[in-house]
């Protein structure tokens, strides 16, 4: 009986992969790989069989319940199964219904985790996700449910929409009607983390807009204190170290 290692694959170019998930992928003689990952990461796992289960949204190519047989039945003929996912494993990419299907019949699971896309979508813009007095908090959710019905809210400072590319003036309506308010800074990123990821900025009613731009493409909307402009004012506002009553220690020799 072997054992599956989930790796979190990151949000596009396969160096952002970490470095545990890289030497955990080239030891795997079994590598089940999702819809987004980069094909360069297979050069890391040359010898291995590459199994494609990828998925695109809601939009299932290969159902959960195939996925999860498959890992277990790898498992059983092979020491190392890579399980390679989008992102981070935990955020948004199915873990749990694995990780319970695997306990179920004894195989040793290993998670490592990767870069989700939220985080990629801020550096692709260089606007920090929290921000000091104004950005304390932040949600991850999924913009588009599988029934097909759009969600929006205003539960956090930053709020950040999975999924929301095919419906980006819809979620315009719906932001508006969750108390956000028109003006508020709305940042859209589609491929984020890859060479060809697009970046565009805009309020909460001209979201809209954006649907051209990012139409077909694996999308994040950053809503809020996350989606804002640099502000040198308010990211000055501590006051200084008063170096006069710092102290240092001096080791003993």
């Amino acid at each position: 009986m072997g054992r599956v290692v989930f790796i979190g694959a990151g949000p596009g170019a396969a160096d952002l992969i970490t470095v545990r998930g890289a030497q955990r992928l080239a030891a795997a003689q079994v590598v089940l790989f999702d819809a987004l990952t980069d094909p360069a990461l297979r050069e890391l796992a040359p010898h291995a069989q590459w199994l494609d289960v990828g998925k695109r949204g809601y939009r299932d190519s290969m159902g959960q319940a195939r996925i999860n047989a498959l890992l277990v039945e790898q498992a059983q003929q092979h020491a190392l199964v890579a399980r390679l996912k989008g992102g981070d494993p935990s955020i948004f990419g199915r873990l749990e219904e694995e990780l319970l299907a695997l306990q179920a019949t004894g195989i040793e699971c290993e998670v490592v985790p990767g870069v989700t896309a939220a985080l990629a979508a801020a550096a692709a813009t260089q606007r920090p996700l929290t921000r000091r007095g104004r950005g304390r908090n932040v949600s991850l959710s999924t913009a588009m449910t599988r029934a097909g019905t759009l969600r929006a809210s205003r539960s956090a400072d930053t709020e950040v929409f999975y999924m929301a590319g095919h419906a980006l003036p819809e979620l315009s309506h719906r932001l508006l009607a969750a108390g956000w308010p028109a003006t508020e800074h709305v940042s859209v990123v589609s491929a984020a983390g890859t060479a060809g990821q697009r970046t565009s900025l805009h309020s909460v009613q001209t979201l809209g807009e954006a649907a051209a731009q990012h139409a077909g493409r694996p999308t994040v909307v950053i809503v809020g204190a996350g989606a804002g402009t640099l502000d040198a004012a308010e990211a000055t506002t501590e006051s200084p170290l008063d170096v006069s009553q710092v102290s240092v220690e001096t080791p003993r020799a």
